[in-house]
């Protein structure tokens, strides 16, 4: 066995299932998802879903290998129009429109992240705005996207041409299988081989790159899976709202998944899913104030950092003494 294999076998975790604190709060999570639309408008909480997967996959890059992107707003976007667009202008089932609206954020997370983790820290931050300023302004300029009309109307269609998504419990379905099955992949690459060694670059790059690792190539996989994982949940979020808007390539759609992340729990598994909902309840039920939310929420943030350093599922599982 080589060197860097025993470094690996040392660090992996053991093969046993989910500890049993972590089974509770999937299933906890997975219940309130499937019992909510009964209390709760659905539509919602479908857009709560794609906001929690987006959230999840960004805390993949900034959580668990320490680089914190400032431009993801660009893949939950270009994946919605490229979605929109399949599903409207060329008549594409939803499962294929979806498939290359996460195929279309792949590209640009490769290509993006060829350039970006050459550098770290604010370096990476703000090479990650530029590029996110640069396929927004190609979003204002594209014939396809139609500028700030954007994508309208866009047709759910038929999932693999025998389900009919125009029908609220067939989308809400679908939208929580896409999520639960998002998740779980993000919790597999968090808890394999390949994450341990993302949280060894976060912890101390110099010494992962002494055993051996080229940290490069772990932190593009790592950026490419999240940027992948942002644009499955555009893609949903567009066919779910029927648009695809500049609202989501927008850098404030990028601020508000940092605060998602850190208000749920930066670096926890089960923290951006409830950053995504306490922001989201936040926008929807004080819509009435206005301008006044930003202002709300920016108090909320201040409280949340302050008080809740770790984030609410952080202080959480500080209190059980348990990682969530």
């Amino acid at each position: 066995m080589s060197a860097t294999s025993e470094h690996l076998a040392a660090i992996a975790p053991a093969r046993k299932g989910a500890p049993l604190h972590q089974r509770i709060a999937f299933v906890v999570m997975v219940a309130f998802f499937a019992i909510a639309p009964t209390v709760i408008y659905p539509v919602f909480l479908m857009k709560v879903m794609c906001f929690a997967l987006f959230a999840s996959a960004f805390n993949l890059l900034i959580g668990y290998v320490g680089l914190l992107s400032f431009g993801h707003a660009m893949f939950l976007g270009i994946a919605g129009y490229t979605a929109a667009h399949a599903a409207k202008e060329w008549g594409l089932t939803p499962e294929v429109a979806i498939l290359l609206g996460t195929a279309a954020s792949c590209l640009l997370g490769f290509l993006s992240g060829l350039l970006a983790i050459r550098r770290q820290g604010i370096y990476f931050a703000m090479i990650t705005l530029a590029l996110a300023q640069m396929v927004y302004f190609f979003c204002v300029q594209a014939p396809f996207t139609h500028g700030e009309d954007g994508i309208q109307a866009v047709p759910r269609g038929k999932l693999f041409g025998l389900i009919d998504l125009s029908n609220v419990v067939a989308m809400y379905i679908t939208v929580f299988v896409i999520f639960v099955a998002g998740f779980l992949l993000i919790y597999r690459i968090i808890h394999s081989p390949f994450g341990q060694v993302l949280k060894a670059i976060r912890e101390n790059e110099p010494r992962a790159i002494s055993l051996g690792y080229d940290t490069d190539r772990y932190k593009l996989i790592a950026f490419v899976l999240s940027a992948t994982l942002s644009g499955l949940a555009g893609a949903t979020n567009a066919l779910v709202f029927q648009l695809a808007a500049l609202n989501a390539v927008h850098w404030t759609m990028s601020g508000e998944v940092v605060l998602m992340t850190l208000v749920g729990g930066l670096g926890t598994v089960f923290g951006p899913a409830v950053g995504a909902l306490v922001v989201l309840a936040m926008e929807n039920y004080l819509a009435q104030l206005g301008a006044w939310v930003t202002i709300v929420q920016g108090i909320v943030f201040v409280v949340c950092v302050l008080a809740f350093r770790r984030g609410i599922v952080g202080e959480l599982a500080r209190l059980i003494r348990r990682p969530l």
